[in-house]
Order: structure tokens, then C-alpha cells, then sequence
């Protein structure tokens, strides 16, 4: 990535931060925002601004974007306010998206006749997990009930990490079927099941030991109030590293080093205004404050991710636009997300007005980008891997502008039929304050 490419990203996030609150009531996200951007500026040959899909540095910073907001993600879930609401977030997470990668792998291995088990297993593993990004209108509408705003949001914070190895197992075994990889098997040197457990053990000591040390220096007086977030960001990228240092998964570390640290830290840590580190008044509490550093480290890099998925993969899609192609894209964006969604959902009480809300706010994002990169990098760009990249791609893109542009528009209707049919929603709205934003998330 050139001099001439960061200060242009630099200028675009100046850009979208003086219009931000404009082109929100344009209903335009700063995905949408910096994917038109890539696309216009990075997709053509202006010598010192184009982005090369395969180069080191936009794979490094799309896995580190990614490392960082499934850390703050895991970190954010308060487990013990969780139970209060468990079983829309734990349906669409335990039944849900297993039938979602399964529902979408059968799709893909239909229309793509090319496609062996393992890429067409990438897809639908890849396309599962979702962005509340993308949909942040209807996260932070105060309006709609928080548990419904709750589940979208924590599903869409848990299931990339919990997806990750299935996307990691997928590419090991599609390497070795293309032989494009150095993989041998899946229990061979440097394969995804080793990758899987070093990643899980660096996670947890990483994510244990960071907490248990914040708390030792705190109680000692050692550490400030100020640093604390320096710390967690040392975590989630240490976690990162180290796991990818011992030939380990660094989003599996990254994730579990989250939920670890998160049980480590409790309520351990004073609050920044001196109290014993349980809840504020602002429905807050120290585990959310000293996560807030990585998280914003994420979603600024996030921009420089979607800015290069409008320059890099948004090509390869129009270029392979065809009909299987077109009409994967909106199964996925609809069969394949509401119907797992309705099944998860049975026999718990919800009108089909809130089954099919929860089912459409299942957009496509981040993790969906990253794992496409990955796969290029992985697998390279000849044979069934193009179509596979394309068919992920054109999906995220159009999730990115029909999720985008339909969330205001339709939280409202849905607030609309619920003030208008008291007796038929999903039960009594919530009127507990709204959790504390930054950026995209509401804490669970």
C-alpha cells in the first residue's frame, strides 16, 4: 500500500466523518460509502492508487481488521446478562447457522457445477456469518425491542469467530483437492486441525493472562486508569501474532482470547469514575471501557477493509456476472438466511412480521471479505476459485446496499405495526436504557 493510497483512505474517513450523520439520513453506511469509493478509485489503473487483490499488505490489514472486532466482540458478551434473553441468540447461533453453512453449501455445489464439496463448503461457511454493520439503524433504534436489537447484535458479534473453523477447515481441505496449497491433510504439518488447537491455546493463555495481569497491577497501583485500554489492545493483536508465530489460527486466538479475557477481567476493574467495576448508571461497566480501544482500532481499519473490497474483490464479481452467479446471491440473501432463521425460531412465540425482520437483518460484511482474501491467498484466483471469490463478493455487495438502504426504512415500518398491534408483537417493549454505542455494537 502506497504513500498516495493511505492518504487518500486518510482523506475518505475525513470525508465520511463531516457527512457521516448527513448520509445517514440518506440511509448510506460507511460501508457503502468506502466500497463505491474503492470501486471508483482503486479498481483503475491510476498508477500509484490501484490495489493489486493478491498484495501482502491488503491481506495483513484485512486479517488484522478482523482479529481486532472478533476480540472486542467476545470481549463485550456479559454472559450473566445474557441468560436474561438466551434463546433468540442461542437458536439463531446453535440451530440457525449450522443450517445456514449447510443450506448454503448445497446451494453453491447446484448452480456451480465446477465447484468441489470443499470450495462449495467454503462458500456457504463463508456467506454464514453476519455484519450488524450493516444494519446499524435498526441496532441502535431505541424503538424496536432491545431483545430482538440484542440478538441481532450478538449473534452477529459471535458467529464469525464460531464460523472460523469451519471456513479454515474448508480451505485445507479445497487446497489439498486443487493442490494449491502446501497442506498435506487435515492431520498433517500446518494443518487446519493443529492450526485450530494451537489457536485455542494461545487464546486462552493470552486472553487469561492479560486480564489476571491488569487486575494484579491495578490492585497494586501499578497501572493507570488511562493505559488500561493499551493493554487490551496489546492482547488482541499479541493473541493475534503469537498464534500465527506457532503456525496457529490467529482469528480462533483473537476470539477465544476475547471470551477469555472477558472472564478473567468480571468485574475486577474499577470503573474510570473510581466505583467498584460493576454497572454505571449508563448501563456501563470497566470490561466495556478498556475494550474500546481495539474495537475503534477496528472500525477504523474496517473502513480501509471495505475500501478495499470495492477496489480489489467488487471487480472479480462484475466481471463473472452471469445467471447462476446473480441468483446465488439473492438465495443467499434470502432463502438461505430467513429459513434457518424460521426454523430456529420454532415453537418460541414470534409473529411471522418479527420472524422475517430478525431473517432479512442478516447482512453479509467483514468477515465475509476477509475470508474471501484469505481464500485467494490460499488458493490463488484460477480454476472454481474465481467464481467462488465472485459469488461471495457479488453477495456482500449487495447486501451492503440493500441492508444499508432498507435498515431505516424498514425498522420503521416494523415499529409502526408493533405500535399498531400492541397485543401481537413479540412481547413488552423494552424500556431498560440503551446499552452504550461505539460505533456499531450494543453490549450484550
Amino acid at each position: 500500500m502506497t504513500a498516495a493510497m493511505i492518504g487518500v483512505l486518510a482523506l475518505l474517513v475525513l470525508a465520511w466523518v463531516v457527512t457521516s450523520d448527513l448520509l445517514a439520513r440518506a440511509n448510506i453506511t460507511g460501508p457503502l460509502f468506502f466500497t463505491v469509493a474503492g470501486f471508483l478509485i482503486g479498481s483503475h489503473d491510476w498508477k500509484h492508487l490501484t490495489v493489486q487483490v493478491d498484495a501482502p499488505s491488503v491481506h495483513l490489514v484485512a486479517e488484522v481488521t478482523l482479529a481486532l472486532l472478533l476480540f472486542a466482540d467476545a470481549a463485550r458478551v456479559d454472559f450473566s446478562r445474557l441468560r436474561q434473553d438466551i434463546y433468540l441468540p442461542g437458536r439463531l447461533l446453535g440451530i440457525g447457522l449450522p443450517f445456514s453453512v449447510v443450506l448454503g453449501s448445497l446451494l453453491a455445489a447446484w448452480l456451480f457445477d465446477d465447484f468441489t464439496w470443499a470450495v462449495a463448503g467454503f462458500v456457504g461457511a463463508t456467506l454464514a456469518p453476519t455484519d450488524a454493520a450493516l444494519s446499524a439503524q435498526v441496532i441502535n433504534d431505541r424503538r424496536i425491542p432491545m431483545r430482538l436489537r440484542r440478538a441481532l447484535n450478538v449473534e452477529s458479534g459471535l458467529n464469525d469467530g464460531i464460523v472460523t473453523p469451519v471456513v479454515t477447515f474448508t480451505l485445507a481441505v479445497a487446497a489439498g483437492q486443487l493442490g494449491s496449497g502446501e497442506r498435506e491433510g487435515f492431520l498433517g504439518d500446518g494443518g487446519a486441525l493443529l492450526e485450530l488447537a494451537v489457536g485455542l491455546v494461545v487464546g486462552l493463555v493470552i486472553g487469561l493472562g492479560s486480564a489476571k495481569l491488569l487486575v494484579f497491577g491495578f490492585r497494586r497501583r501499578w497501572t493507570s486508569t488511562e493505559a488500561r485500554g493499551l493493554g487490551t489492545l496489546a492482547a488482541a493483536l499479541g493473541s493475534f501474532a503469537v498464534a500465527l508465530t506457532f503456525s496457529g489460527n490467529g482469528f480462533i486466538a483473537a476470539f477465544v482470547a476475547g471470551l477469555a479475557f472477558r472472564a478473567g477481567l468480571g468485574g475486577a476493574l474499577p470503573d474510570t469514575d473510581g466505583t467498584d467495576g460493576t454497572d454505571d448508571t449508563d448501563g456501563t461497566d470497566a470490561a466495556d471501557d478498556v475494550v474500546e480501544l481495539p474495537e475503534l482500532l477496528g472500525e477504523i481499519l474496517a473502513f480501509v477493509v471495505w475500501f478495499l473490497f470495492g477496489a480489489a474483490l467488487v471487480p472479480i464479481a462484475v466481471d463473472n456476472v452471469d445467471v447462476p452467479l446473480l441468483a446465488y446471491a439473492v438465495l443467499s440473501l434470502t432463502v438461505v438466511r430467513i429459513v434457518p432463521v424460521a426454523v430456529s425460531l420454532i415453537g418460541k412465540g414470534l409473529d411471522g412480521r418479527t420472524v422475517l425482520f430478525l431473517g432479512w437483518f442478516g447482512p453479509r460484511g467483514l468477515a465475509s471479505v476477509v475470508f474471501a482474501l484469505l481464500a485467494i491467498e490460499e488458493l490463488g484466483t484460477t480454476g472454481p476459485v474465481q467464481p467462488a471469490i465472485a459469488a461471495v463478493a457479488l453477495t456482500v455487495l449487495m447486501s451492503v446496499v440493500l441492508h444499508g438502504v432498507s435498515a431505516g426504512p424498514l425498522g420503521g415500518w416494523y415499529v409502526r405495526h408493533e405500535q399498531a398491534h400492541d397485543d401481537s408483537g413479540p412481547g413488552p417493549r423494552s424500556r431498560r436504557p440503551a446499552h452504550r454505542q461505539l460505533g456499531r455494537r450494543l453490549r450484550p
